[in-house]
């Protein structure tokens, strides 16, 4: 069994990560190793997310809000307004948004062929912080 926390780690959060790497090297403009540091990752793993190596599993354009919110959370970190557990709660919200919206029910499916995704609800409802 895996639990969705699990799938969220190895999916949903790389994602987030390389939608604000992108957002901060294009949009505001960043190195690659101040994103780094920002992110507590290597300059290496910004390169992935940037050239789309990494973090792909979750196509995170597909809602206003879900990009909206992270669009935010990458403006406030270029305006250096968030960063350490203010950065993490920020990562976890929007990791939630994407769960509460049923993005990565298909990834949850795929993980536990078993689980049927139609009656899970575990993300939709909240019931998993």
């Amino acid at each position: 069994m895996v639990t969705p926390c699990e799938v969220a780690v190895k999916s949903v959060i790389p994602s987030i990560r390389a939608y604000i790497a992108k957002e901060l090297t294009q949009t505001h403009k960043m190195k690659q190793d101040d994103v780094a540091d920002l992110l507590g990752i290597t300059q290496t793993a910004v390169s992935k997310y940037i050239r789309h190596v990494r973090g792909q599993v979750i196509n995170l354009d597909q809602t206003r809000e879900i990009q909206g919110m992270i669009s935010r959370i990458a403006s406030n970190i270029a305006a250096e307004k968030t960063q350490g557990p203010q950065l993490t709660q920020k990562l976890c919200e929007a990791c939630k948004a994407v769960r509460s919206m049923g993005l990565m029910c298909e990834l949850c499916r795929r993980s536990d062929p078993t689980l049927d995704i139609e009656s899970c609800g575990i993300c939709k409802n909240g019931q998993c912080t």
